[in-house]
């Protein structure tokens, strides 16, 4: 890895400006603008340092709005109107993306970012014992200490996880992973490992982040802008059910339900629960963004709404929005023309990371896969019995389910949040390219290079690097 890259993963100085924007709940936070490259004493500079990462992931080239808006304009769920859109997303739905494409350069910069800052909490060694001004017992500041460096373990994981659905080799008939930092060294010149290494770190990552911090509490779930016990399974049930490991999905899934701590969110409150910062029952892990750091015309909500509140740019495809049932309270968030304006509809919105519906859809494959058809129609029936607007609020039940079935109700209940595209090609099925109309056009299977995205060129054109590009990309 690259200094070019690395150095905007973290500088080594934190300025107060940049960590405080994180979110509202940071004001009353201490930060620190002198921090060097030595060791971190206090655990507010720790806290400091993980809250800086999930400033990386907000940036609107990762879960701001770009990464997931990428995910569905090559799925079956949306099309990119790009005529009529300012042009967004046209190098990605035409599959006519370079080296210097901004949809491969800003993702890849704020995930390295977000990797960075997560290793310098992951390998701090204080000079002495830590300090924390909420207590002086060493036993509680060590066990804070340990719910950090989880954090930050579980975000290099998932960032792992994102590099490696991007830009890795696996879809596209290579075996080329992604470059893998372990340790913060912005002079550090790294090689790509392979998809099977990548897979390994990121399961090491989450398994450590579960290690360090130990038992739930009774009101961490409370907490939904930090990636929590909870949080952590969540990613884990979404990251093995892209990997085919559906053991470990059920017994994933199987805990986070058994918590009681988490709720499909009614069909009167589908819509809204958008929109409400950190307290939807739903809710396992959302990024904070909030007024002080409103988005504006880089958001999701800019990309989904028409004016005056957005652009309008990403349509949901016709066949979609006609496969939902009149009582279907999810039909009501998208106009009779296409647009999805029931999610996001506020470009301060925080961003829903992680839903419990997500998990329950990520059991009921697992269970259909592994034979266990009452337990997968048991997950499945919590979803439907939360989404009718009749008096009742709910869908008629199933007693069977199928994985066509299943998949299905992951396009209708997670439609415009990232999901499509990568669920394609973790099925092995082929990506059907959309005009600006939606029309069908070229279609491509899993093997084609333009599957994956091209590595950035301040990338792989750093003297003496390391990091090979991907076929089929032009400079």
């Amino acid at each position: 890895m690259k200094k070019y890259i690395l150095k905007y993963g973290m500088l080594a100085v934190l300025s107060t400006a940049a960590l405080a924007s994180c979110s509202d709940d940071f004001i009353d936070t201490e930060f620190y603008q002198q921090v060097q490259q030595g060791p971190l004493n206090t655990i507010e500079e720790l806290e400091s340092f993980v809250k800086g990462q999930y400033v990386s992931m907000r940036n609107a080239s990762y879960y701001g709005c770009d990464f997931l808006m990428i995910g569905e304009v090559r799925s079956n769920n949306m099309y990119s109107d790009f005529a009529n859109g300012a042009g967004y997303y046209q190098t990605v739905a035409s599959y006519s993306m370079t080296a210097g494409d901004q949809y491969s350069s800003g993702p890849y910069m704020n995930m390295y970012q977000a990797i960075a800052k997560a290793n310098i909490v992951i390998n701090n060694v204080p000079t002495g014992q830590l300090t924390w001004k909420s207590s002086q017992d060493p036993a509680v500041i060590q066990a804070r200490a340990n719910y950090l460096k989880g954090q930050a373990y579980a975000s290099r994981a998932l960032a792992l996880f994102d590099l490696l659905r991007m830009f890795g080799q696996e879809y596209s008939g290579g075996t080329t992973g992604v470059v893998i930092p372990v340790t913060y060294n912005p002079q550090a010149k790294q090689a790509r490992s392979t998809v099977a290494e990548t897979r390994a770190q990121i399961e090491a990552d989450f398994d450590k982040a579960l290690a360090l911090m130990g038992t739930p509490s009774s009101n961490v779930h409370t907490i939904r802008t930090e990636i929590n016990q909870y949080g952590v399974k969540a990613l884990m049930s979404r990251y093995y059910l892209y990997k085919g490991d559906y053991t470990k999905v059920k017994s994933l899934v199987a805990d986070i339900v058994a918590s009681g701590k988490y709720a499909v969110i009614s069909a009167s409150d589908f819509s809204s629960s958008f929109s409400k910062p950190n307290s939807a029952a739903n809710s396992i892990f959302e990024i904070a963004v909030g007024s002080t750091n409103d988005l504006g015309t880089t958001s999701i909500a800019n990309k989904l709404n028409v004016a005056p509140n957005g652009y309008g740019n990403m349509k949901v495809l016709p066949a979609l929005r006609n496969s939902y049932v009149a009582d279907d309270v999810r039909k009501d968030v998208i106009t009779p023309a296409n647009v999805l304006n029931g999610k996001y509809v506020n470009s301060f919105d925080n961003i829903h990371l992680v839903r419990y519906e997500e998990v329950l859809l990520n059991g009921a494959e697992a269970e259909i896969k592994a034979g266990n058809p009452t337990i997968a129609v048991g997950y499945f029936n919590q979803i439907q019995a939360k989404r009718g607007k009749g008096t009742a609020g709910t869908l008629p039940l199933v007693t069977s389910v199928t994985e066509d079935m299943i998949y299905t109700e992951r396009q209708k209940e997670l439609v415009g949040e990232g999901f499509g595209y990568w669920d394609l090609l973790r099925r092995s099925q082929s990506i059907t390219q959309r005009n600006a109309n939606g029309v069908d056009g070229t279609v491509r299977s899993i093997g084609n290079q333009l599957l994956t995205f091209p590595i950035p060129r301040a990338e792989i054109n750093v003297p003496g690097t390391l990091v090979t590009p991907n076929p089929g990309f032009g400079n």
